[in-house]
């Protein structure tokens, strides 16, 4: 692996100038006048160098398109309406069921691009647009391709109780005897998760499956408290979730109980600016102490958007973060969350995950809204 020497640059949002050594795919050294022989050299020329995004929440493969249903949504329709209805969700599912994997790939490979040029290096990727075994199995297999074949860090995630679908009664009770299992089988450990709303899973439900996950060794997450506060939070807390996701909806006592908790809050800004101007608390969770991670929910339906600069942009407005804690919550705050510890940091013995920025201030990418602030990117050290 060749080594770098990326010179005459601002370090992050701190402001100081120097340089940084990576060797094998790490940083090895940070500071002013450094050098090392026979290094490949970048002169950053005073603009910004920092870490890498971390996307700890999307559903970046799907099929077809939801263009129609985000008109009804202009002209009034609400999301549960959309989805009542047999649209929303269930609209991607049936894309998604009707195209091969290889056209799933092909999809995923492209969208993981665009967000590799929005400076985003490692991604969680969820299932749940298939909600047959057979489907799911084809969504993770999928993903698990592409893992292979992008350069940055895909995380899997089955979401396997994600919309219900009105012509299988049996969903839930087959979701459990038969597609956990099969997940099981072949991705042994991967995070389980479900979308606990009304008119999706509700909490016994979503209780069930994940009561079975955690006994086959699954970590879980949950998509809950988006429209409805359904009580999940304090279920999450006692059951040791790895995070619950989304929070519009969360009361403030459950939101300072998971603020009190170890399991990460991951809030999701695109989507109130997409859809009905809903935002999680992001300011006073932060405050009671929690553990955040902000990231796209790059979807087909409430959150198209892959870019981490319009999501930092967004919590510094909407969830009421500084820029500084948005910067954490979109690096190392997700890496943590998704085990990927040596990323998401700009710190002697991280991994050399970063971009440099068309700035000289890493406050940019939170200030000026609308623009790909991102330049370079590098993972590992390679330059992509």
């Amino acid at each position: 692996m060749s080594t770098l020497l990326i010179q005459n640059a601002v370090l992050g949002l701190g402001g100081d100038h120097g340089d940084i050594r990576v060797e094998d795919g790490a940083i090895t050294a940070i500071g002013p006048g450094l050098s090392i022989e026979g290094a490949e050299s970048f002169d950053a020329r005073g603009r910004c160098v920092m870490p890498s995004f971390v996307d700890c929440h999307t559903h970046a493969c799907w099929a077809g398109t939801r263009l129609d249903e985000w008109e009804r949504c202009l002209s009034g329709a609400t999301y549960l309406e959309i989805l009542e209805s047999g649209g929303g969700i269930m609209s991607t599912v049936r894309a998604v069921r009707a195209a091969d994997q290889q056209e799933l790939e092909d999809a995923l490979l492209a969208r993981l691009n665009t967000c590799l040029r929005h400076g985003t290096t490692a991604v969680e990727v969820k299932s749940g647009y298939g909600l047959t075994t057979r489907d799911e199995l084809k969504m993770l297999r999928a993903i698990d391709v592409v893992a292979d074949r992008w350069p940055g860090a895909v995380v899997a995630t089955a979401c396997i109780g994600h919309a219900k679908d009105p012509d299988q009664p049996d969903q839930v009770r087959q979701t459990i005897v038969e597609t956990l299992p099969a997940v099981t089988a072949e991705f042994p450990g991967i995070a389980i998760d479900a979308y606990c709303e009304e008119g999706a899973w509700s909490l016994g439900e979503s209780l069930e499956l994940f009561d079975a996950a955690l006994h086959a060794g699954h970590p879980v997450r949950v998509h809950a408290d988006q429209f409805n506060d359904l009580g999940m939070i304090p279920e999450a807390i006692r059951c040791g979730f790895r995070s619950v996701d989304h929070l519009e909806a969360s009361s403030p006592e459950h939101l300072e109980m998971l603020a009190e908790s170890d399991t990460f809050g991951v809030m999701l800004p695109v989507c109130g600016w997409h859809l009905d101007d809903r935002y999680a608390d992001g300011r006073s969770f932060v405050e009671a102490g929690g553990s955040l991670a902000i990231a796209t929910n790059l979807n087909p339906g409430s959150a198209p958007c892959p870019s981490m600069a319009t999501v930092i942009a967004q919590a510094t407005r909407r969830l009421g973060l500084s820029v500084e804690t948005a910067i954490e919550a979109a690096t190392a705050a997700p890496a943590t969350l998704l085990g990927l510890h040596d990323h998401g940091r700009l710190e002697v013995g991280a991994r050399a995950d970063l971009v440099l920025l068309d700035t000289t201030d890493a406050r940019d990418v939170a200030f000026i809204g609308g623009w790909n602030p991102v330049l370079e990117v590098w993972v590992a050290g390679e330059r992509i």
